[in-house]
């Protein structure tokens, strides 16, 4: 209850673009940068002077987006590059993640970002998994493994710390049934409610990222994996939601830049630490806590390689 109440009352964000120094010279990607947090995350690291890849499925939105940033910061000197990525298809991620290997020769900073959230009942990933267990679960899992080599890479000459993986979680992984994880009902033929499901594919994301920095550690990689609440917004998340539900996010949420506030200081606050877990506007929290124990997060991140190894 205390960790709920402070990410509602949360303070004043510790890093924004009023304070966030030049970006010059580093790459990052932004998934799902097309719209809500993403969009605005972007916007002040170009603002920075940052080259960022708009990660998304529609092009047309991408690029609307793009060209919305750039006509706010017209002196900046970054570069927006359009990059696709479908989440929900596993066979295409390795293919946009080559595309962007195929451009660069670094990546400081990896911004999972994208997600979806309670689409209408039956909805599911190209590859038959629900929806949200497979874009916001799987399909991130994939693309982050597939961007693996050029991360470690960077963090081989970067600025100590500075290399990172940020996984984008919720308050609603708070709420997850426990386990977390049911490995009986991963295909839900036991029926769960579209909230419920959400909740365990946030979940996933704490537990992919808390696994990832015990093995960055393990390894030596020089790879920080953070995971993170961004706090509670009016996004295009909302728009499958009934619509007192949808009203009462309005009602309480502040405006998107703030999610992008979290996000920045996960990524680039250089008092951030391997396997840590930040909350609203970018501060210290902690997650529930069997949602970094290692046992679960183990054999959630071996039972998703198994669903990824024929895409990798």
């Amino acid at each position: 209850m205390g960790s709920t109440l402070k990410n509602m009352f949360p303070g004043e964000p510790l890093l924004t673009e009023h304070n966030l120094g030049s970006q010059e010279g580093k790459v990052f990607i932004v998934t799902g940068a097309n719209s809500g947090l993403g969009k605005e995350l972007m916007k002040i690291l170009y603002s920075k002077h940052a080259k960022v890849y708009v990660a998304a499925r529609s092009e047309s939105k991408a690029k609307a987006a793009i060209e919305e940033a750039r006509q706010l910061h017209p002196t900046s000197r970054g570069i927006l590059t359009y990059l696709y990525l479908d989440l929900g298809d596993l066979a295409t991620i390795k293919k946009s993640a080559d595309d962007f290997l195929s451009k660069e020769s670094r990546l400081d900073v990896l911004f999972n970002n994208a997600g979806v959230m309670t689409p209408p009942v039956g909805s599911k990933t190209a590859q038959g998994y629900e929806l949200q267990l497979g874009v916001n679960s799987i399909g991130t899992f994939l693309f982050t493994r597939c961007l693996s080599s050029i991360l470690v890479s960077t963090a081989s000459s970067a600025t100590p710390n500075s290399v990172r993986v940020v996984w984008v979680s919720s308050q609603a992984a708070e709420s997850a049934p426990k386990p977390a994880i049911d490995f009986s009902n991963m295909d839900y033929q036991r029926d769960e409610t579209p909230w419920q499901k959400y909740e365990r594919s946030k979940a996933g994301n704490i537990l992919h990222s808390c696994e990832a920095a015990r093995r960055s550690e393990r390894n030596g990689d020089g790879v920080l994996h953070v995971s993170l609440h961004p706090g509670i917004f009016p996004t295009d998340l909302q728009r499958t939601m009934p619509a007192w539900q949808a009203r009462l996010v309005k009602i309480l949420g502040k405006e998107p830049k703030y999610g992008a506030y979290t996000q920045l200081y996960a990524g680039l606050d250089s008092r951030v630490e391997n396997g840590n877990f930040v909350g609203p506007y970018g501060r210290p929290s902690k997650a529930r806590k069997d949602l970094c124990e290692e046992s679960l997060g183990k054999e959630f991140w071996e039972w998703t390689e198994k669903q990824i190894e024929r895409y990798t």
